[in-house]
């Protein structure tokens, strides 16, 4: 059995960050390795708040030590982030990515660099995006944005699919050999659309929209775990991004019938092993059918 150490956010109510992440892992097969960046009562797009605290940077890197101090860092295969609350966690990311790989040089680090999006606008505190575009994302194995953060990461607008194309080999220039664009917005409003791209070229989903009367929270995180699993377990990553999408959407559409807007992760598990789903990933040479 495979062991993941997964840093990001957690909410008590609900499913964001790791309550997003986790137990979609564990359904997969794996032993997943928590550890917390906040802890909050809910997401923060409840109109009434939320409660809870954000921890410090010391407090990701004493507990990298104790799994160090009981030799299990080199049992760990990946180490995923999501939300950083601050530049300083951020470098205790990077450090605890650098101590994996000392320990497991065949370890994976995957990154979800979680900085906003236009629509909502930054969510993230001030030195965040630079730290995640300096430091986490070069360093990452495995990197999933979306549309807007790609274009900070590479410092270009993104506003066609030529565009995408080309960001995305900027990004896998920068050092990561995955790159999987959960949310490329510009291309269609009818349809939602990802991209994964690697040196051996670059692969587009699509699926129909999927109307809510208030958006999900922690789909990013979702996606991120489920493509972290389907690498693990040994799928290619065209396969591995086939599924995760096949499995968010069905997650998504347990969700959108049960007239609700947290995800109904526990509801639709069944997705994570067989998605009810099939929609492929096209290469870009056959696109011009579907674009």
């Amino acid at each position: 059995m495979k062991n993941i150490i997964s840093i990001q956010s957690h909410v008590v109510f609900g499913h964001a960050g790791n309550s997003s992440a986790v137990f979609p892992l564990q359904r997969m097969g794996f032993e997943v390795w928590p550890i917390h960046t906040v802890q909050f009562s809910n997401h923060t797009q409840y109109a009434e708040g939320w409660t809870g605290q954000a921890f410090s940077a010391a407090h990701i890197s004493q507990l990298i030590d104790g799994i160090a101090a009981i030799d299990q860092l080199k049992n760990c295969d990946a180490l995923i982030s999501g939300y950083q609350g601050s530049a300083e966690q951020c470098r205790a990311t990077f450090d605890a990515a650098i101590r994996l790989k000392q320990a497991n040089p065949q370890a994976l680090y995957i990154c979800d660099p979680v900085m906003g999006d236009p629509q909502k606008g930054c969510i993230v505190a001030d030195g965040v995006s630079e730290a995640l575009c300096q430091k986490l994302l070069p360093l990452a194995d495995v990197i999933v944005p979306n549309q807007f953060e790609l274009s900070q990461f590479v410092e270009m607008d993104i506003e066609t699919l030529d565009d995408a194309i080309e960001a995305c080999q900027h990004a896998l220039a920068k050092g990561p050999k995955l790159v999987l664009v959960k949310h490329l917005h510009c291309l269609s409003e009818q349809q939602f659309s990802m991209m994964l791209a690697s040196q051996k070229g670059c692969f587009l989903v699509q699926r129909p929209h999927l109307d809510f009367a208030k958006a999900p929270v922690g789909v990013g995180d979702l996606i991120t775990a489920t493509f972290s699993g389907g690498l693990l377990q040994g799928l290619t990553p065209v396969a591995a991004f086939e599924h995760c999408h096949n499995a968010v959407y069905g997650v998504l559409q347990t969700t959108q019938q049960s007239q609700q807007w947290e995800l109904q992760t526990v509801a639709a598990q069944q997705q994570f092993i067989t998605p009810s789903s099939n929609y492929r990933a096209q290469q870009l040479s056959q696109l011009s059918s579907i674009i």
